[in-house]
């Protein structure tokens, strides 16, 4: 395949997956996702791959969905899903559910490096992978989006208090909430993550691979594989219901969604509580 919308590249042991559209912030449109995962694909059958690191080009990580990028329209047009429910539905799924589930049971290590947006299907492709760096500028934000995994990757009672307000989570919050595993320095991200995934790459590929589904294993045994699916058909339905008349939230104008416009607001309100404090 001709990647078009990622970069692959081989550093030693190490490949690397860059998310490569920093015109639109890394929004996922359905081309990349495919590339992605078909990059994710091969460095996992790459004998001379050890471990696999994934970037975003640019000043973000993913800003989410592409919601109309030229590119993505025209992909629309040229490859039409069925309209109605049956279409949404099965973009939805192949799109974010099915590739996630196989980028999270990977033989191999992956390391997501996030600076940044890192919104909805930002989080979503980050959270697929086993370790994530954060630069000290990233800014996070979880929803109820198709691959649900937030529940997994916070406490139960902060992802209820954080989805509730729909609010950002900076680096260092998702540090202290467990999502991230290290903080650094906006300049020394990748350096940092290479030189992790690097030490990770020299160890022995069979015993990573069952530390890896050993603990992949154990979040299944509780109940992660039904849950994430089950969870699906929830975002389906509260996707839905953005449509209803009593829907509660104005539509924001542009592309952006309601409730992506929602933490945004809250983010520039808490931005001014913080200024106006002695």
């Amino acid at each position: 395949m001709d990647y078009t919308q990622i970069r692959y590249e081989q550093d030693g042991r190490v490949a690397r997956l860059v998310l490569n559209r920093p015109n639109y912030r890394n929004a996922q449109s359905r081309i990349l996702v495919e590339e992605l995962d078909h990059a994710f694909s091969r460095a996992a059958e790459d004998d001379s791959v050890g471990a696999i690191v994934l970037l975003g080009e640019g000043d973000h990580f993913s800003a989410g969905h592409d919601l109309g990028t030229t590119e993505e329209l025209a992909d629309r047009e040229a490859r039409p899903y069925e309209e109605g429910l049956r279409g949404r539905y099965k973009r939805t799924w192949d799109l974010n559910v099915e590739v996630c589930m196989r980028w999270r049971n990977l033989p191999k290590p992956t390391v997501a490096a996030v600076q940044g947006y890192c919104i909805f299907a930002g989080w979503i492709i980050a959270s697929s992978c086993d370790v994530i760096f954060a630069s000290k500028d990233a800014l996070f934000l979880p929803t109820n989006f198709q691959y649900f995994s937030v529940p997994w990757d916070l406490h139960h009672r902060k992802a209820k208090e954080i989805l509730f307000e729909s609010r950002f989570i900076d680096a260092e919050e998702a540090h202290d909430l467990g999502f991230v595993n290290r903080v650094v320095e906006p300049a020394a991200l990748r350096d940092e993550v290479m030189e992790y995934a690097r030490t990770v790459a020299e160890n022995d590929p069979f015993q990573l691979r069952m530390i890896k589904l050993a603990i992949n294993q154990a979040q299944d045994g509780q109940g992660f594989a039904p849950h994430i699916y089950g969870a699906f058909a929830l975002h389906m339905l509260s996707q839905t219901g953005e449509q209803d008349p009593g829907y509660a939230l104005k539509k924001p104008e542009g592309r952006r969604r309601p409730m992506v416009q929602r933490a945004m607001e809250n983010y520039e309100k808490a931005k001014a509580r913080r200024e106006l404090k002695p």
